[in-house]
């Protein structure tokens, strides 16, 4: 029961009971009373006792606790907490009333007032009572009126106020595309404040994540495609509706938006840097294909990548090191996507027309015009072809061959003229795909002066002697996403920053460079391909090493300085360690089947992990000031185990650590796992009191006080609404450390990244220990591996059908 602290008279000799009390309550006239309240009650009949036993007149309904100190709420779900934490108490009025006061100051549109009222609706908006009445009595619609009407910092306060009401699953589907472009408008503009800007860019990226897919919650990575699946049919009146089409529509109509978003990644704010980088990320995560390619595109015309390449060597805060990290998974899916990504090119370009009318393909224009810039910079002839001299009535060349319908393409000498083995492009580029021709794109366009000496000097040396540059180029394009381990989309387990990754074509440029001088300096002829390539593989291992460290100058040199002799001599080393098996494209692509499949091995391990549970300690935040007041905290440890339905991390925090039952029963407390928006670490110190090496049985001690230092072992669960922290943890291991902060990153429906070298050294070992497995199989039988495999002849007959096996 709640009631003030009192003293019963008793008779003389006898000591009556006395009430100890919990907390102090503060009523609105300002009376501070101490008073005990039960912990076994609800809120609403704490509430009804203190309002009978102080005497306030009014309906109970009407009034509410809230924390004296941060002002929240007391519900049903904290109430033991701030019995037990002793908190000072305030009854206040209901959030039924705050939410009526607040829209009718809304309503009213006077200037200071409706700055005030805004100031608190960013607060109170987080509260489940308070939004629900606000949005049963129409106040989203007052907000969105004042947010196209106000501005400065008024607009800035109903900005975050809006966001935060987006983290709510409900009560804002009726937002209209106007009303998406408003908040498109505010932050296109580049003169707006930077505390408009902010939250304006959260409230786009809700809008993006809320798509069908986010609904279902399944947790895992994103389609195999490389974008963002189609949205999931969602029930009529779901939040769910919005997704990456919705909002991108209207950003189109903004033209210069990406470019101001990308633009405030060089800025100096670095919670706004942190929000332009989300946003940027749930752009690419869940861009569909209708316009998956003009996002890329745009990004990649802007620069985006080299503005990310910046923060990795200037960023100051640890939630950016996970969203660069977040954009170089995303990365992996765009150069996969472009990878896999068919090059469609019809009639002169590659193909014949009626063979893909036969097929059903029709051009790309976007593509021939890419083969058509390629080959005027080559400024070359086409050729008729002597070995099928079929051109007649004085026609030669490319006018002729398209007069001769079908067999024209064979007809010709063009596209070999640059380094293809043949006229078909469509073969060409089926195994580099979109990325080969960008690739080589880059390539001629960064130097077209360059490109056309280099295809002249090829072209003017005996046929067994000229040096591929298109076949080249494509080679170079397989090596490095070899090396950068590009197999599929969101299986990436780099922990570490990659600036060459994301300069791809430049270092593609440098690679294809150095495959063209050790063609020259070793007199290689045509059957020497595979040996030129295996230098270049052994060159891209040691110019791409320790990446995160090295500067740009030292990769240029690697490439444009090391001589033949050097790096014939370090291969030639590096056989004798390794069989050349290995680098045979069958084994290749068989590494690139069991990569996907020990990542996601190790996934269902590391989430296991978090379904057992395990001790952490309860860290301390570190503070920016140095004048932080260390607290002994009273519960040190906590307990947490994920559900078997990946929605909740259910919790408890104890003085002692102790045998936990299986199951949930001993745990009271849970955090939503779609609440969680990053896992970051190194944010919290362990406390001075606490030694993690200890027993089961370990308690709270006086241990002498030590500076505060973040451990290299904690982590902290940041929210989705504004980065507050929902746990800072400590915990007792590295491998510990490994299970849960990764798992945790898992667990996001993306596939997030893999944050510890533990987890990506799992993967990988086990991918190694596959292949080996694999190949004795085949060693044991003396299979001999070829290099490659070439097209079967066609069945004499129709008198076949396809095996099951």
């Amino acid at each position: 029961m709640a009631q003030p602290q009192s003293h019963t008279q008793t008779a003389p000799g006898r000591r009556g009971p006395t009430l100890v009390a919990t907390n102090t309550v503060t009523t609105k006239d300002g009376l501070t009373v101490r008073a005990r309240v039960d912990p076994t009650l609800s809120v609403a009949d704490v509430v009804k006792q203190l309002c009978m036993n102080l005497k306030i007149s009014g309906n109970p309904l009407l009034f509410a606790l809230r924390d004296a100190d941060g002002d929240e709420l007391v519900t049903d779900d904290n109430l033991r907490k701030k019995i037990r934490d002793k908190a000072a108490l305030k009854l206040v009025s209901a959030p039924l009333l705050e939410a009526l006061e607040t829209i009718e100051k809304l309503q009213l549109r006077d200037e200071k007032t409706l700055r005030f009222s805004l100031f608190n609706l960013q607060k109170y908006i987080k509260e489940e009572q308070f939004a629900n009445e606000f949005l049963q009595n129409d106040g989203l619609r007052e907000l969105c009126e004042v947010i196209t009407t106000v501005g400065g910092n008024t607009l800035a306060y109903a900005l975050t106020s809006l966001s935060n009401l987006l983290d709510l699953p409900y009560g804002w589907e009726s937002l209209s595309a106007e009303f998406i472009h408003k908040i498109v408008q505010i932050l296109a503009n580049p003169n707006n404040l930077v505390n408009v800007c902010r939250p304006a860019t959260l409230i786009l990226r809700k809008l993006v994540d809320a798509d069908g897919s986010q609904a279902v919650g399944s947790g895992v990575p994103s389609s195999s495609a490389g974008f963002s699946a189609p949205p999931t049919a969602t029930a009529p009146g779901t939040v769910y509706r919005f997704g990456f089409d919705v909002v991108y529509e209207q950003m189109k109509r903004e033209r210069g938006l990406l470019e101001v978003v990308v633009s405030r990644l060089g800025g100096g704010e670095s919670m706004m840097v942190l929000y332009s980088m989300t946003l940027l990320n749930s752009l690419l995560s869940h861009a569909t294909p209708a316009h998956w390619i003009e996002l890329t595109s745009t990004l990649e015309r802007l620069n985006t990548s080299r503005a990310v390449i910046r923060l990795m060597s200037s960023h100051t805060i640890e939630d950016l090191t996970n969203s660069i990290l977040d954009y170089q998974g995303n990365m992996v899916r765009v150069i996969y996507f472009k990878k896999t990504r068919r090059v469609l090119v019809s009639g002169h370009w590659g193909i014949d027309d009626g063979e893909y009318a036969e097929q059903g393909y029709g051009g790309d224009g976007e593509q021939e015009a890419m083969l058509d810039y390629i080959w005027s910079c080559a400024k070359l002839e086409v050729e008729a072809s002597t070995m099928t001299p079929r051109y007649t009535n004085g026609q030669t060349g490319e006018s002729s061959a398209r007069s001769r319908g079908k067999s024209s393409v064979r007809d010709i000498i063009k596209w070999r003229k640059i380094g293809f083995e043949s006229e078909d492009l469509r073969r060409e580029f089926e195994g580099t795909g979109m990325l080969g021709l960008e690739c080589l794109k880059h390539f001629v366009q960064a130097d077209p002066s360059r490109f056309a000496q280099l295809v002249l000097e090829q072209n003017s040396r005996a046929p067994e002697r000229r040096c591929p540059i298109a076949k080249a180029s494509n080679e170079v394009v397989e090596i490095l996403s070899e090396h950068w381990s590009i197999f599929a989309p969101g299986y990436s387990t780099s922990t570490t920053f990659q600036p060459f990754f994301l300069s791809f074509y430049r270092v593609h440029a440098l690679a294809l460079l150095f495959f063209l001088r050790m063609w020259s300096d070793s007199g290689a002829a045509t059957t020497d391909f595979t040996r030129v390539a295996s230098l270049v593989r052994s060159q891209v291992k040691v110019a791409l090493r320790n990446e995160t460290d090295r500067p740009w100058h030292e990769v240029e040199q690697e490439f444009l300085e090391s001589d033949y002799r050097s790096v014939r001599d370090r291969q030639m080393k590096e056989l004798e360690l390794e069989d050349d098996l290995l680098n045979k494209v069958p084994v290749r692509n068989l590494r690139a089947k069991l990569y996907k499949e020990s990542y996601e091995f190790i996934r269902q391990q590391r989430i296991q992990c978090l379904i057992q549970g395990a001790w952490f300690v309860n860290g301390i935040p570190l503070a920016p000031s140095p004048g932080l007041v260390q607290k002994r905290q009273s519960r040190p440890w906590r307990y947490m185990r994920l559900d078997r339905n990946l929605k909740y991390i259910h919790y408890c925090d104890s003085a002692v650590k102790f045998p936990v039952r299986s199951g949930l029963e001993d745990l009271s407390d849970k955090i939503d796992v779609s609440q969680i928006g990053e896992i970051a670490m190194n944010t919290c110190a362990l406390p001075p009191n606490i030694n993690v090496a200890a027993g089961p049985a370990q308690t709270v001690s006086d241990l002498p006080t030590v500076s505060l230092s973040a451990s290299p072992l904690s982590f902290s669960l940041l929210s989705v609404r504004g980065g507050e922290s929902l746990g800072d943890h400590v915990a007792t291991d590295p491998s510990r450390w490994a299970d849960w902060t990764d798992g945790l990153n898992m667990l996001r429906r993306d596939g997030g990244h893999v944050a510890t070298p533990e987890t990506a050294g799992f993967v990988n070992s086990l991918t190694e220990i596959g292949l080996k497995i694999k190949l004795l199989d085949l060693s044991g039988e003396k299979v001999d591996i070829p290099s490659s495999l070439g097209p079967g002849p066609p069945p004499a007959d129709t008198n076949f059908f396809f095996s099951d096996l």
